[in-house]
């Protein structure tokens, strides 16, 4: 199993970023895809769920600012972000099962 993120950077409070996974060495199509974040000195916290046939799951912190997508065919997982928060900021990983890639910094800040 593989998984790269991209993607992060630095955007100020406001603005939108658009993370990518790409997955590799098992069968994305059926697969159950998550999104997790871990902000500085903090544990890892669940942000978004998005099965094989697309239905969705968020977190009540990012709730009506992400969606999470999928494109099967590419074999890679998406989150849009809008409407960052400072509180956002954080290393964004994909998961798979007990599998993450090695994430990817959003750094939210004026």
């Amino acid at each position: 199993v593989q998984l790269v993120e991209s993607g992060g950077g630095l955007v100020q409070p406001g603005g939108s970023l658009t993370l990518s996974c790409a997955a590799s060495g098992f069968t994305f199509s059926n697969s159950v895809m998550h999104w997790a974040r871990q902000a500085p000195g903090q544990g890892l916290e669940w942000v978004s769920d998005i099965t094989g046939d697309g239905s969705t799951y968020y977190g009540d912190s990012v709730k009506g600012r992400f969606t999470i997508s999928r494109d099967n065919a590419k074999s890679t997982l998406y989150l849009q972000m809008n409407s960052l928060k400072p509180e956002d900021t954080a290393v964004y990983y994909c998961v798979f099962q007990d599998y993450r890639g090695q994430g990817t910094q959003v750094t939210v800040s004026s």
